[in-house]
């Protein structure tokens, strides 16, 4: 590979192993996904169940409900980030290699704290949740800074789509905010969590 102007070469342009690279990363984000789905049981005798107690205990399942779809909603809005991540990235190094290992190493854990969060509600649950949530984060900020940097990994599409960090930053501030905010009540440290969805959107559209 050719130097120029003296840097040392950025990368390596080998498309099939950049496709493996995101063939591997779209199969751990999608066992994680349906790994969420497990964690939702009835009790072992709801066979025996009544109509109505069935309906109670269905009903009863909410807080499963309500951490399966925040789970499978913010690491879906992480997928999308990944997606439009590697449509710019023409090359790797080993460090791009290792931040997304660690990114899915993360990735891969959500199940865990998302079945802690549905069995218990309490201070230390969320915010182990959020810390969780705030790495995932932080690590997609991590590979969006390390491949954008001066074009070190990238180069825009026919568009002139770039590689944006904000969408990353914003999601984890919110995830930290919300471990503060859980010292003070749980509940509303829960409810931030869904300022996570606008706050994307509102970060990729300023840094358009």
């Amino acid at each position: 590979m050719k130097l120029q102007s003296g840097l040392k070469p950025r990368g390596v342009e080998d498309k099939t192993s950049l496709d493996r690279l995101q063939f591997f990363s779209d199969a751990v984000f999608a066992v994680a996904i349906t790994l969420l789905a497990l964690d939702i049981r009835l009790p072992p005798a709801a066979a025996e169940l009544s109509e109505p107690e069935l309906q109670r205990a269905l009903v009863g399942l909410w807080p499963k409900y309500f951490a399966y779809v925040l789970s499978f909603l913010t690491i879906g809005l992480f997928w999308l980030g990944h997606h439009r991540k590697f449509r710019l990235i023409r090359r790797y190094d080993g460090t791009l290699l290792r931040i997304n290992l660690l990114l899915l190493m993360v990735v891969a854990f959500v199940p865990f704290v998302t079945s802690l969060l549905s069995e218990a509600r309490n201070g230390t649950s969320v915010r182990f949740y959020a810390a969780t949530m705030m790495t995932v984060a932080i690590l997609a900020w991590a590979t969006s800074a390390w491949a954008a940097h001066r074009g070190r990994l990238t180069s825009p599409d026919k568009d002139g789509l770039r590689i944006s960090p904000l969408e990353s930053v914003a999601v984890a501030s919110i995830f930290g905010l919300s471990i503060l905010i859980s010292f003070w009540s749980v509940e509303w440290a829960m409810l931030s969590w869904i300022l996570i969805f606008p706050a994307n959107r509102l970060a990729s559209i300023v840094d358009r």
